[in-house]
């Protein structure tokens, strides 16, 4: 575990494992801790990094800011990685994580090998009738005027979050992914506040760079949770990948899979990594 000091920040991470490098990028109120038992997995084949994104649990502001840029996310990405290696690495990033690591693979195609993009938030995919596509601009406001309650309530509506999961599939892999999943949740409301008023904005208006990342072409995989249908970061990873003309990959779980359902996220995690070729 270290802290990387970059402007206006200072970056908790950590490093476990060996080989070609894999760095994680954790959801928008959500810390580095939430990949616990996939990254221990992964460790076995990867020197696998993740880290506390700008002004998110253990990763300190200097001073208050208005809003996190997703160039300031970038830079930071960038920043945590350089710390490990200078080579090319594998780039994994969840929900707001993977806007993310989309930007970063666009921006700098010559530091990522592959990127896999799971449930990225891009709102601004959908149809120009769907409401959601400023779902997250209307939570930032319902903060401003109601206050974090009504903001979480609007964003776990619209979003489709905490409703019935579309698949057969059980809630959990194991009594550790129940337990990943109570500590995840009590992480999160810490951070929540912090997410919605400083980087939830951002990110929405985030629309991913498609001709760089077609020109990524077999770099690229994105990722939806079997059993997260019809909610709105699987809904959105299914029009990036359509738009860029893809089979999304299907990860166990909905949403938080990678907590619920850590052995088997990792599992295809890892094959997923492995059907990415690098092209220079």
């Amino acid at each position: 575990m270290a802290t990387l000091t970059v402007p206006g920040a200072d970056l908790y991470y950590e490093v476990a494992g060996s080989g070609p490098t894999l760095l994680l990028i954790a959801g928008g109120a959500d810390d580095g801790r939430d990949f616990g038992s996939v990254a221990e997995d992964l460790a076995r084949h990867f020197t696998v990094v993740t880290y506390d994104t700008r002004g998110i649990s253990r990763s300190r502001l200097h001073h208050p800011v208005d809003q996190v840029t997703i160039e300031t996310e970038v830079a930071d990405a960038l920043a945590v990685l350089s710390q490990v290696t200078d080579a090319m690495a594998h780039v994994f990033g969840t929900s707001a994580g993977a806007q993310i690591a989309l930007a970063l693979a666009a921006r700098r195609p010559d530091r990522v090998a592959a990127v896999i993009a799971h449930e990225p938030p891009a709102v601004l995919l959908l149809p120009v009738d769907d409401p959601r596509r400023d779902l997250l601009h209307r939570v930032v406001d319902a903060y401003r005027e109601q206050g974090l309650h009504a903001a979480q309530q609007a964003f776990a509506v619209g979003a489709g979050l905490g409703g019935p999961a579309y698949s057969d599939e059980p809630p959990f892999e194991s009594e550790a992914g129940a337990t990943a999943m109570q500590d995840k949740l009590t992480r999160m409301q810490g951070n929540f506040e912090f997410f919605i008023a400083r980087r939830m904005g951002p990110i929405g208006d985030c629309l991913p760079d498609l001709e760089a990342l077609r020109n990524l072409h077999d770099r690229i995989a994105i990722g939806v949770g079997a059993a997260s249908q019809r909610q709105l970061a699987h809904d959105t990873g299914l029009a990036l990948a359509a738009v860029l003309d893809q089979q999304p990959v299907v990860f166990p779980g909905g949403h938080p899979g990678y907590a619920t359902h850590p052995q088997g996220f990792a599992r295809v995690l890892h094959q997923t990594v492995l059907s990415c070729s690098p092209t220079r």
